[in-house]
């Protein structure tokens, strides 16, 4: 069984280590919360002290932390990771971050010896608990081969996408298209009602027509047609429409990094802006239809 270090015990690595821990690895974790902290020991961890700390005499790091900034003080630096990881220690960073961030560190940690992959995930709150996320792996393979066993205890999907930054590239377009989709949605529903369709027959039609797509016959935006879908829970998270914009951002700074426009996904930016400042940035990111439909 592997010795994992675990940084950033928010709502998705919390999760992540209790999967962790019930495969009989053992883990010792590290957050600013002392809540968080308390939570990961009642699980079984050990608490690290410190990130210098939580990194030593462990042979697998794994890091779920907030942005590109945070990455960058959890490995670089005397305090961080690289500096106090033990030589042959492996690096996994699940963070959705910028993929210059992303890239940066990994040629910090290749420099010093260090194998690393970025592995962001897909799946929510939800595919944590049940350890059935989806990781997009970016890294040499050797490094991917390495990390695919334990990505394999929280995950129901790996995905080698190539080299370094290329797991949060690829994040960072499937969110890109995901968002894009579900406004395209939630605005034929808000058309729709206001040219007197019922919603469940609208559902009907474009879900087994030219219409069809995850946002709509997986997790439709309205109340009614798919009960699982978040729009029949007051809009809970799922995932959140903050956390939504966070990654179209990051769309739209690699975007811009390439010299090109992503004209959607720009307004996409915009419209889930406006969702935030009018309060909705803690629902569900397919509450978008209560702002095209004026309902917030």
């Amino acid at each position: 069984m592997a010795s994992i270090g675990f940084i950033g015990l928010g709502n998705m690595g919390l999760p992540m280590i209790k999967n962790l821990i019930k495969a009989g690895h053992s883990l010792k974790t590290f957050d600013l919360s002392a809540d968080a902290q308390e939570s990961a020991k009642s699980e079984g961890a050990e608490n690290g002290l410190s990130v210098a700390d939580t990194a030593k005499g462990v042979d697998t790091i794994i890091t779920m932390v907030p942005a590109g900034p945070h990455v960058k003080v959890v490995y670089l630096g005397d305090e961080g990771i690289i500096s106090n990881a033990q030589d042959g220690t492996l690096l996994i960073d699940c963070s959705t971050i910028d993929v210059a961030s992303a890239r940066e560190v990994a040629s910090v940690a290749a420099s010093k010896g260090f194998e690393m992959v970025d592995a962001p995930v897909s799946g929510g709150v939800g595919g944590a608990e049940a350890g059935t996320l989806t990781f997009m792996v970016g890294g040499e393979k050797a490094a991917f081969d390495k990390a695919e066993p334990i990505l394999d205890i929280m995950g129901g999907k790996i995905v080698h996408c190539g080299g370094a930054g290329n797991g949060e590239a690829v994040k960072i377009c499937n969110n890109m298209m995901l968002a894009i989709s579900m406004i395209g949605v939630s605005e034929a529903f808000a058309l729709g009602r206001k040219l007197g369709l019922e919603d469940q027959t609208l559902f009907d039609v474009m879900g087994t027509s030219s219409g069809q797509c995850w946002s709509l016959n997986s997790y439709c935006p309205v109340p009614g047609p798919v009960l699982t879908s978040p729009a029949n829970n007051d809009y809970k998270p799922g995932f959140a429409a903050d956390m939504m914009l966070k990654d179209i951002k990051l769309s739209q700074t690699a975007a811009n990094d390439m010299g090109m426009e992503t004209p959607l996904g720009k307004l996409s930016e915009e419209l889930y802006s406006k969702l935030s400042k009018n309060g909705g940035g803690e629902l569900d990111f397919s509450a978008i239809f209560k702002l095209l439909n004026s309902e917030i």
